[in-house]
């Protein structure tokens, strides 16, 4: 049975199931979360109604992990930012430091192709709170070495952007 659709084309979706307008509001989003479903109708021109639905579909399709507040370190205590990449002999022992993930200090954990296997984004409060997190690391069977880069200064950070 033919559908009679006046005209009317469906806009035309990407291969990652997402369209033109489902981009922007994403990006938008990725800026700044707190805009209201309102203000965010007014960028796109769409309802607030229809963002709010475009909005659940983005999460229920796992486009939108999570809503989350991006706190400032040193104004927390947390002064220290260092990158720090762990080589280990073993999967048993990757395991082993994927279970360290629930430690406030440890921010990001990737495990990776090329001369270190896990490189960790870590924050602590000084120097000595660094050295006891590093020195369990080095208390792990299995584990090889570690190179640790401390961070100066940070000028950009932000998730993933819509390209």
């Amino acid at each position: 049975m033919d559908k009679v659709t006046k005209n009317v084309r469906r806009k035309r979706q990407l291969e990652d199931g997402l369209d033109a307008m489902d981009r922007k509001l994403l990006s938008l989003l990725a800026k700044n979360a707190e805009l209201s479903y309102g203000e965010l109708g007014n960028a796109i021109h769409l309802s607030p109604p229809a963002v709010h639905e475009r909005v659940k579909r983005l999460r229920a399709g796992g486009f939108i992990r999570a809503t989350v507040a991006l706190l400032d370190g040193p104004k927390i205590g947390k002064n220290l930012l260092a990158f720090v990449h762990l080589e280990t002999s073993n999967w048993e022992t990757t395991r082993k430091v994927l279970e360290m993930t629930s430690f406030s200090e440890i921010e990001e954990v990737h495990t990776v192709a090329g001369d270190t296997a896990m490189i960790l984004k870590v924050r602590t409060e000084d120097p000595s709170s660094l050295e006891r997190l590093l020195g369990m690391f080095h208390r792990l069977e299995g584990f090889k070495s570690v190179k640790t880069f401390v961070a100066l200064g940070t000028y950009l950070e932000r998730g993933p952007q819509i390209g």
